[in-house]
């Protein structure tokens, strides 16, 4: 549950009243996304006010005449989907950049350079999103504000998504530790154990991942992990 200090205010009119509730931020960015979001955990106070500042609560008879319900995570959800949202400039630009940084990190790790064939350090991105004059929009969904700093960075530089498939070889001793990483950057489609006892498998993972998919199987099995391009 959000701190009271760190919470914002949303608002909604309706049935000629004013309904409010104090929420984490965090919560906004998650729902703009399409994210199935419980909002009652991210309640300051699980409660609705009308003046949320000041204290004051509407009728309970206000509450159900407007929403239908007394379902706090309900009312929390049309309050902020059909409302506004107030934040300070402090909370704003804290969303702002976090987001900033999640679509530049999402870029990084699944786009290349065509020509090159390798992905554009995540700098060269974030200073050609800059160039281009790219402007987050706190509540605008993930991968449309994807979308939109794609068409800035396409006539600034060489850039498009692309997966690629590789053939990994690990051995059987080493498998065990590196099996989170496998899981985390791609799916598996098809896997086989030698004689040698040695686990190979083919992924498909964003292309731009593969240097560091590379660099994080070496670092677990003491170099010994092989991954080619197929």
């Amino acid at each position: 549950m959000v701190d009271l200090d760190d919470a914002i205010v949303a608002r909604l009119e309706s049935h000629g009243e004013r309904f409010e509730i104090l929420i984490d931020p965090a919560a906004m960015d998650q729902l703009k996304q399409g994210r199935q979001v419980d909002l009652s955990r991210y309640l300051a106070v699980e409660e609705v006010f009308k003046d949320a500042r000041r204290g004051e609560r509407p009728a309970d008879s206000a509450v159900r005449e407007a929403f239908g319900t007394d379902d706090i995570g309900e009312i929390a959800r049309r309050i902020v989907e059909k409302g506004e949202v107030q934040m300070t400039a402090e909370q704003r630009r804290e969303l702002l950049d976090t987001k900033r940084r999640r679509i530049v990190a999402y870029i990084a790790a699944n786009a290349i350079d065509p020509q090159t064939r390798l992905p554009h350090p995540p700098k060269r991105i974030e200073i050609a999103l800059e160039e281009g004059k790219f402007r987050v929009d706190p509540f605008k969904p993930f991968d449309r504000e994807v979308e939109e700093a794609m068409r800035v960075l396409r006539p600034l530089m060489p850039i498009r998504f692309e997966r690629s498939r590789v053939a990994i070889r690990i051995r059987g001793e080493d498998y065990g530790r590196c099996y989170d990483d496998l899981a985390r950057y791609g799916v598996v489609e098809r896997e086989e154990w030698t004689a040698d006892g040695h686990w190979i498998g083919v992924m498909e993972i964003p292309a731009g991942t593969i240097a560091e998919l590379t660099e994080r199987l070496r670092q677990r099995t003491r170099g010994e992990a092989s991954v080619k391009l197929i």
